[in-house]
């Protein structure tokens, strides 16, 4: 069996527009604030109740920010695969150790799905999994696969 395995996935709204920085070294970075809700109705009251955990996500992946920065905006629905990372720094003005645990989307580690289409129903998918092409295509979703039409409707069609 494997030793650890470091995986989280998320689906969510983005609580506010991509925040993307450039570093020192040229590359850039985006922050995702995403809230994922879940709701019950209390068995005491009867009333129905929401709980919202807000996840701070951030993406190293090159081709990742482009899609954030170009597509992305507050209230968008997307599907986040990462690694979670707990960072530490030093406050300038206290000297006291922070600490923030964030979802990490690495390069060649990660994916995002934007779950909201402008155009169609479904939504596009990005990852890097090593290959440059960023588009995304059809969901990560299995279809509905109709039966085959019987032979002799599909023999009126054919153009030869």
């Amino acid at each position: 069996m494997a030793g650890s395995v470091n995986k989280v996935i998320l689906i969510g709204n983005l609580g506010a527009d991509p925040d993307v920085r450039t570093m020192q070294s040229g590359d850039k970075v985006c922050n995702l604030s995403i809230a994922t809700s879940e709701s019950w109705k209390d068995k005491a009251t009867g009333e129905r109740r929401e709980k919202t955990e807000w996840h701070r996500v951030v993406i190293f992946n090159k081709g990742l920010v482009t899609v954030c920065e170009n597509y992305l905006k507050k209230g968008a629905k997307v599907y986040i695969e990462g690694q979670v990372e707990t960072r530490k720094w030093q406050d300038q003005a206290t000297g006291q150790d922070k600490y923030t645990t964030e979802i990490v989307l690495r390069p060649f580690r990660g994916e995002l799905t934007m779950l909201d289409s402008r155009n169609s129903g479904g939504g596009q998918s990005f990852n890097d999994g090593g290959s440059s092409n960023y588009g995304g295509g059809a969901p990560a979703q299995s279809q509905q696969q109709s039966s085959p039409a019987p032979v002799d409707a599909m023999d009126d069609e054919i153009p030869f």
